[in-house]
């Protein structure tokens, strides 16, 4: 069982759409923040040592179930995990919770290819990345 990982935010006024809520494009961006910051916190493989190693991470494809919509100043927990590591890329599920209430708000997951940033092209992803990845 991959471990899960909880990354806190809080719905500011600039994520609001003409409905009152989050729009659905934030939630992509919630997902971006909180992996960067678990890539440091959980993993220790910040995402500058990517960088450093001449690689990035490329979007495959991402998809989101929308349940029950944030509102402004809501804070929220997105979870996180590694479902599975493959030869090139690495699929990440993850679920943005209501805090208060622990209601569902939204789940989904993204598949992510790790590029070289010299070439532009997909690259196998390294046992030692992997390993992190893996806990």
């Amino acid at each position: 069982m991959p471990s899960k990982f909880d990354t806190e935010i809080i719905v500011r006024p600039n994520e609001i759409d003409y409905n009152g809520h989050v729009h659905q494009s934030v939630y992509l961006d919630y997902l971006l923040f909180a992996r960067v910051t678990q890539m440091r916190q959980f993993y220790k493989m910040p995402i500058e040592v990517f960088f450093k190693r001449g690689y990035s991470w490329a979007t495959k494809s991402t998809y989101i179930e929308f349940q029950n919509p944030l509102f402004l100043n809501e804070e929220a927990l997105v979870r996180t995990w590694v479902e599975e590591i493959k030869k090139k890329s690495i699929r990440i599920c993850f679920q943005i919770i209501k805090k208060k209430t622990e209601t569902l708000s939204a789940e989904g997951y993204a598949v992510y290819v790790l590029i070289n940033t010299k070439t532009g092209k997909p690259e196998i992803i390294p046992e030692d990345m992997k390993e992190k990845y893996s806990i």
